[in-house]
């Protein structure tokens, strides 16, 4: 009988993008080079990554420097609202600024996000089949990182916002047979240089 193995899911949010979102600036470019540094000698089986051009030129920049990872497409490590809460599931001194932002995002991708997330969790997290652990890279945006760290720490779903992801960092979660998730490194940005970690975000974030 096959049994099953853990799971080891490599999380990253795409490099810096230009202001307009179509590529990434030089910073984006070298950010994703540094993470392919820094997963050499990782075993990873696959590099997945989502349909807009700032993550896939992440995944493949991560890719050049890996030898012979396939490079693959997914629209569930997209980026799209994961979910949106009531008003009452939400702290009520947060809850006006929490549904503010999310009014600014169209309603048909809020309808349709929750249904992505669904096969992001499906696709991505949990055991795998057979004997021998897998290895997986997703380079995705900064709503889904939120909501998979958000799922293996089984906090309440709105939970996602919040949880900030620099560019090209680092977070892996282990999921084993018989035992809840593991988050073994969040936000990780060890190979970047001070000067490429918090890009995009305000200065207050900036640790």
């Amino acid at each position: 009988m096959t049994g099953t193995a853990a799971r080891y899911l490599y999380l990253t949010r795409h490099g810096e993008a230009s202001a307009d979102e179509s590529e990434l600036t030089a910073a984006g470019r070298r950010q994703a080079a540094l993470l392919g540094e820094r997963l050499r000698g990782v075993p990873l089986t696959a590099i997945h990554h989502g349909p807009l051009p700032r993550a896939e030129q992440t995944a493949r920049l991560v890719g050049e420097r890996l030898d012979g990872v396939p490079v693959l497409r997914s629209d569930a490590a997209g980026d799209y609202v994961p979910y949106v809460p009531a008003r009452e599931e939400l702290p009520p001194e947060s809850a006006d600024a929490f549904l503010g932002f999310l009014e600014q995002f169209p309603a048909e991708e809020r309808a349709a996000g929750p249904g992505l997330a669904a096969e992001a969790v499906a696709a991505f997290t949990g055991p795998v089949p057979g004997d021998e652990p897998r290895h997986e890279l997703v380079v995705t945006h900064n709503f889904l990182v939120g909501w998979l760290v958000r799922a293996a720490l089984d906090a309440p779903r709105w939970r996602w916002m919040g949880i900030n992801h620099a560019n090209a960092a680092l977070t892996v979660i282990r999921y084993a047979p018989g035992r809840p998730p593991a988050v073994l490194l969040f936000n990780d940005t060890g190979h970047l240089p001070t000067e490429l970690r918090w890009t995009g975000f305000p200065p207050e974030l900036h640790v």
